[in-house]
């Protein structure tokens, strides 16, 4: 792995296209150690215009809390801002334990806080920070993506990201921390029937997304990267396709009420009670 310190210009990013309902986007680092197979921004000009394998690079954005202080500030005094963190990279991945970007910025969004904050993550980390959510109380929302509730599956199609077992109890954590949760199936990989069970265990909000929906392109993306072939090779073709996710959300609804499931883009909206 390859880490190269940066010191950004920019920290904050105009949100726009799938992001609704956000005024920002914030990324700690560029580029993600996890090196999901089917993670969109593969596709994105920041991975394809790096010359270098994704994955096996991580820009470390120096000076980040420096930035999100004047950035903040100023975006706050023209109106409500809801963040997005992150949309391109994870911001507790390896790298986060030793450089603490995301910390620092948590740390200046608890003094100057913007309206509302979605974090989303894979990452076991995330719990480490619990003290910053906490003084944020109900202007936060903490997504932990659990693709599957399968071992196997995670190894062949996210073998570098945190084991599923570690992820749940992350989100146990964050429950008895009192902290508002979701788990976001996203993408939908093959389960097994007993997965919203395990969910219902720790969370009371899901969301179900896809390739075909989320991926910014109806799909198009994660076709160029090649998943389909990894869904054959496995024999795993009745999961490659728009309706399965249904599937899972089937077995959700016997668990989960109608207002506790959220379908794609739904399910990363700001907090109905913080729209403004």
């Amino acid at each position: 792995m390859e880490l190269h310190i940066k010191e950004p210009k920019q920290i904050l990013t105009k949100a726009s296209g799938y992001l609704k309902g956000y005024t920002h986007t914030l990324n700690p680092y560029a580029g993600c150690s996890f090196s999901c197979k089917f993670c969109y921004v593969r596709e994105m000009p920041i991975a394809k215009f790096k010359g270098l394998e994704w994955g096996t690079w991580v820009d470390v954005k120096l000076g980040a809390s420096d930035l999100l202080k004047k950035e903040l500030t100023k975006a706050k005094n023209k109106g409500p801002v809801h963040i997005f963190m992150s949309s391109s990279t994870d911001p507790y991945q390896p790298a986060e334990a030793n450089h603490f970007i995301t910390r620092s910025l948590l740390e200046v969004m608890v003094e100057i806080q913007p309206d509302f904050l979605f974090v989303q993550t894979r990452s076991p980390l995330v719990t480490r920070d619990i003290q910053y959510f906490k003084q944020l109380k109900d202007r936060v929302l903490i997504s932990m993506t659990i693709e599957t509730d399968l071992g196997e599956m995670r190894k062949i199609f996210t073998p570098s990201a945190p084991p599923i077992a570690a992820r749940f109890k992350a989100l146990q954590d964050l429950k008895e921390a009192g902290l508002p949760i979701q788990a976001a199936i996203s993408p939908v990989l093959p389960s097994s029937e007993s997965f919203a069970k395990k969910l219902f265990s720790v969370v009371s909000r899901v969301c179900v997304d896809d390739y075909f929906m989320g991926d910014g392109m109806q799909g198009k993306r994660t076709q160029r990267l090649g998943i389909q072939q990894i869904y054959e090779k496995e024999k795993l073709e009745e999961w490659y396709d728009p309706s399965a996710y249904l599937r899972v959300k089937k077995q959700l609804e016997n668990y989960f009420s109608d207002d506790q499931i959220f379908v794609s883009q739904e399910g990363f909206l700001p907090l109905n009670k913080l729209q403004k």
